[in-house]
């Protein structure tokens, strides 16, 4: 099953299974990894699932589309790099993606 790092704000790392299919996002809920609270249950309707994509992980994940790019601008910070992690499909291609979280969801 393929891996995906979640790297807290404080550095802490999270490794964890996420199925094929499964969004990143629903990876960390299901798993308990603090820093992703997912308020809208991954319907790209929030930006509390915002991830920092590792730079080596961003030609894999592909580009954002109209909706996420609009709701990335509600995230308190975003970078070149932010996605949301509702928006990413794990596949086996994703294996050993690497994301950090910002410090705080908005």
């Amino acid at each position: 099953m393929p891996k995906v790092t979640y790297i807290e704000h404080n550095g802490t790392r999270h490794e964890v299974d996420v199925p094929i299919g499964l969004s990143v996002m629903r990876g960390a809920v299901d798993n308990g990894v603090p820093g992703i609270d997912a308020d809208c249950g991954g319907e790209c309707a929030c930006a509390t699932c915002h991830v920092y994509v590792d730079p080596a992980w961003l030609a894999r994940t592909g580009a954002p589309g109209e909706m996420e790019k609009s709701m990335l601008s509600f995230a308190a910070v975003t970078q070149e790099n932010s996605r949301l992690s509702c928006q990413i499909p794990m596949t086996a291609e994703l294996d050993g993606l690497v994301v950090s979280m910002p410090e705080g969801q908005h």
